[in-house]
């Protein structure tokens, strides 16, 4: 039974930067250990057929250097693949290019650790602005979406429920927790904390459609 504030504490969260050709990168960093062999995890992350059942429906060609659709979100072109371990692939939305890079580990022949990294190039005003929760509580909501495929008894928000799901009381809440939980990684990372607090105030009223305190 998949129980949406569980899930969001289960995840692991990790703000950082690195250094790209183009100058200094942003990176959100969510992790989790799912209940799931190796090869049943990197399906449910490739498989054309299975993505839309937890995620969003996707085009393409789901293959190295193909390019993939996701219905209403980001497009781009898959970089790297390394079968069932990793992929990277850019993340193109609204004309603007970042990149995601996925990881899979195995912990023993029942269980699989889920990294992901979504890299982009961030200007100070838009960070200072929301931080890293503008990309992390989607991301949140992609993973609950997963642990809930995963699941395979028909509990947790599947993709048909999620817009229902986000009006209601569980659904803002779960989006409240994530945005302070993405809020506790930037102040980890260094951002002063009320700049944090700030920023994620402006992040959950995004995502709940409610006003900031």
């Amino acid at each position: 039974m998949i129980d949406a504030i569980e899930q969001i504490n289960a995840v692991q969260r990790q703000v950082g930067s690195r250094t790209l050709k183009a100058g200094e990168a942003r990176v959100s960093t969510l992790s989790q250990t799912y209940q799931a062999t190796l090869d049943d995890l990197w399906d449910a992350c490739t498989n054309a057929e299975r993505i839309p059942r937890w995620f969003l429906p996707i085009t393409g060609d789901l293959r190295l250097h193909g390019r993939y659709q996701l219905q209403g979100n980001a497009g781009g072109t898959i970089e790297s693949c390394d079968p069932p371990h990793s992929f990277t692939a850019t993340w193109e939305m609204g004309g603007e290019v970042s990149w995601i890079e996925v990881r899979l580990t195995p912990v023993d022949a029942e269980r699989t650790r889920f990294e992901l990294d979504h890299i982009a190039h961030v200007d100070q005003d838009r960070w200072a602005q929301f931080g890293p929760g503008a990309v992390g509580v989607g991301w949140d909501l992609g993973l609950l979406g997963l642990a809930s495929h995963l699941a395979g008894d028909g509990s947790g928000v599947s993709p048909e429920q999620s817009a229902e799901w986000s009006a209601s009381d569980e659904g803002r809440r779960t989006m409240e927790l994530s945005s302070q939980l993405w809020c506790e990684a930037s102040i980890a990372a260094g951002t002063d904390a009320d700049e944090a607090k700030a920023a994620a105030e402006r992040t959950t009223a995004f995502y709940t459609g409610t006003p900031e305190a």
